[in-house]
């Protein structure tokens, strides 16, 4: 009687490797590992926000409405978070892409605020701070690039017959990925380099 059990239980794993649920599995895994590196790169960008505020507030005080503007938006991102176990529901995704976005375009805002004070750019600590910024929007964009991927292929693999029914046996279901609205995002870093002169502000009328 063991035996028989035994038999049918390997029968049973034979059947479920045939129709893709290891494989599933595997790709599940992939698409949570993804978004960990997603979140540790985002996390990184955020931890250098309040450095970079401070240096830029030690030569632009009057430019409160920029600054406020980040440190808002670094604080939006801390209170919206995704876990793995967030990654099914697209209100979820959208919530934090758009969080993230918004930091996005209040640093790019800051950067551009910063090329009109040549001694802030000339600040070690700014530019320690600047390529540090730098090299965590590329890795950004690299960790969200291969997310998409793996959700695409792990979007493609259960509505494929036969893993679609397996997927549908065992619960697993079509993931959400990042808007096609913010396709160009995820594919270009933004811009912070600092060696190009910024255009001359126009002259205000009096």
């Amino acid at each position: 009687m063991k035996l028989l059990r035994t038999l049918a239980l390997l029968l049973v794993i034979a059947g479920l490797s045939g129709c893709g649920y290891n494989a599933i599995q595997r790709q599940d895994e992939a698409v949570k590992g993804s978004w960990s590196e997603v979140l540790n790169q985002y996390q990184r960008r955020a931890d250098l926000v309040p450095n970079l505020v401070n240096t830029v507030k030690g030569y632009a005080q009057h430019e409160e409405r920029v600054l406020t503007e980040v440190t808002n938006a670094r604080a939006k991102v801390g209170s919206t978070q995704l876990t793995t176990d967030d990654l099914n529901n697209p209100e979820k995704l959208k919530q934090f892409q758009a969080a993230q976005g918004e930091l996005s375009s209040a640093l790019s805002r800051l950067m551009v605020v910063s090329e009109n004070y040549p001694q802030l750019k000339a600040d070690g600590l700014f530019q320690n701070l600047q390529a540090q910024l730098e090299g965590t929007e590329n890795r950004i964009t690299v960790a969200r690039n291969r997310y998409v991927k793996e959700v695409q292929e792990y979007n493609s693999m259960i509505r494929t017959f036969p893993n679609n029914l397996t997927a549908k046996m065992f619960g697993y279901q079509v993931k959400p990925n990042f808007s096609v609205e913010n396709e160009k995002a995820i594919s270009t870093a933004p811009t912070v380099d600092f060696g190009s002169p910024a255009p001359a502000p126009a002259a205000s009328a009096h």
